[in-house]
């Protein structure tokens, strides 16, 4: 297994804060949100007591998210996205993280925050990156259809042949990390506007992860989640055009030379956030990546 935190300083890439004088790890939280106001509320009044941070990555929404947001966690940091995709308001929202543990969770209710501390646990355990799985023992899906099952099932096989992995559900984002594992997941620079939408922008972002940590032999440990039908509004998900771009990037992944750390030369802009007073301290070193 990688040391990380060997690895991170080795590249002069800060810690969390006060990480080293600290007995519990702290938790940062990320959802990235377009016009969910109807539905982030219930996810903020969910999160556990634990969240020392929550970030909020708005992808331009054109309804209430951020008001409500705000109503609901009046210290959350909002971040504006800059480009759009999951993908990208991700990469935005870990960015700008500053505590130990980094949650990714959607902002539609179908990932139940009362599960933060299973992940939480299994980082606390020794695991570097923490994978939400609906078919390990424990976990489930009200929402998941047959074909988008199907799909599943076949790019987590393609995966787990190619890159010896043993994922149960690779495609599902209810995830949790070290902040160090960062730099094996190279995502592409967030708050790069004037870019054309990047690889990794949209959701083949989960699969991208998978495979970064794996490639960079990371210690991996699934965690059973159950998922919930989102509470309002139509999924943004289109199954055959994010299918295939999942798939391009697992091909694209078993080709490419990246090795973890490898791309940490250049410096990160800062991000661009709606208050500028909530704005928490960034990471420096942010990894560029190629255009679609």
């Amino acid at each position: 297994m990688t040391d990380v935190h060997q690895l991170i300083t080795s590249r002069g890439f800060p810690l969390s804060r006060d990480s080293h004088h600290r007995h519990r790890a702290t938790i940062s939280v990320v959802i990235p949100a377009r016009n969910e106001g109807r539905n982030i509320g219930f996810v903020l009044e969910n999160l556990p007591a634990g969240v020392d941070e929550v970030i909020l990555v708005d992808g331009n929404s054109t309804d209430d998210t951020i008001a409500v947001a705000r109503q609901h966690r009046p210290d959350i940091v909002v971040v504006q996205q800059l480009r759009r995709g999951k993908g990208n308001a991700l990469a935005a929202g870990f960015a700008t993280a500053t505590c130990d543990y980094i949650v990714m969770i959607d902002a539609d209710g179908s990932m139940h925050p009362d599960e933060i501390g299973r992940f939480s646990r299994a980082l606390d355990d020794g695991a570097d990156y923490a994978k939400g799985s609906r078919f390990a023992e424990g976990g489930g899906s009200d929402d998941i259809s047959r074909l988008r099952d199907f799909g599943n099932r076949f790019l987590n096989l393609t995966t787990n042949l190619l890159f010896r992995t043993r994922y149960s559900d690779l495609c599902y984002g209810y995830n949790a990390f070290r902040r160090e594992c960062l730099i094996a997941m190279a995502l592409p620079d967030p708050f790069d506007g004037t870019a054309a939408k990047r690889w990794g922008d949209g959701f083949e972002i989960e699969t991208m992860i998978n495979v970064r940590v794996a490639k960079a032999r990371l210690s991996i440990a699934e965690v059973p989640s159950f998922e919930y039908p989102r509470r309002f509004g139509e999924s943004n998900l289109r199954t055959f055009r994010d299918g295939f771009r999942v798939l391009g990037t697992i091909m694209r992944e078993r080709v490419s030379k990246h090795r973890p750390g490898a791309e940490w030369a250049a410096p990160m802009p800062s991000p661009v956030v709606v208050d500028l007073n909530e704005a928490k301290k960034r990471l420096d070193g942010f990894p560029r990546s190629e255009a679609v």
